[in-house]
């Protein structure tokens, strides 16, 4: 039986989605959440180390982009705007409740990096291991700690990250560099075991 070919499904880019949200399609932003509230729920977390602070600026980072729908530029990667918005809101946070931090580091979830079958011992050096390196990461200057998160955690290139933090390319790559110096010399105990 010989009947007209399948119709192929294509899956809506980012950008795709918000030309169409942008248009009044408002499901277009649901699928943006499903693709994007993980990743951008752990960068924020990332930052904040408070889950809850994390999951109310994630709601809020798609609020924003909901608000300023007609702002983004058809053609710009999503993600850079999606961040660029998340780290704003983080900064902007930060400075609030700088003063009245209460979120201890121990509230962050645990690592799903842990074997099951490894013995007590190694599980809690493995703990201190992640609470070193999160102790580290917070002795950071802020503008190193958010090129180290996006590079390292977000994966994102020198290139992007230039453009969320507001600098080129060469100057991520060299924050960087200095960012993981300070790192090593930080957990210089942790490296040499």
């Amino acid at each position: 039986m010989n009947g007209p070919p399948a119709a192929e499904t294509r899956v809506p880019s980012d950008e795709d989605l918000m030309a169409a949200l942008a248009a009044g399609d408002l499901p277009a932003l649901d699928t943006l959440m499903l693709r994007w509230q993980g990743p951008l729920l752990a960068f924020i977390h990332r930052r904040l180390h408070s889950e809850a602070d994390a999951r109310d600026l994630t709601q809020e980072s798609f609020i924003r982009i909901y608000q300023h729908r007609s702002r983004y530029r058809r053609g710009a990667r999503f993600s850079t705007w999606m961040f660029q918005i998340a780290l704003n809101l983080t900064r902007d946070h930060a400075r609030k409740t700088a003063r009245r931090r209460t979120d201890s580091m121990e509230s962050a979830p645990p690592s799903n990096l842990t074997d099951p079958g490894a013995s007590p011992a190694a599980a809690a050096r493995e703990a201190e291991e992640r609470a070193a390196v999160r102790a580290a990461l917070d002795d950071l200057p802020a503008d190193l700690r958010e090129i180290v998160l996006l590079a390292e955690y977000e994966h994102l290139p020198h290139a992007e990250i230039a453009t969320l933090v507001g600098g080129s390319a060469k100057a991520v790559e060299s924050r960087l560099a200095r960012a993981r110096a300070k790192l090593r010399f930080a957990l210089a105990g942790w490296l040499r075991d």
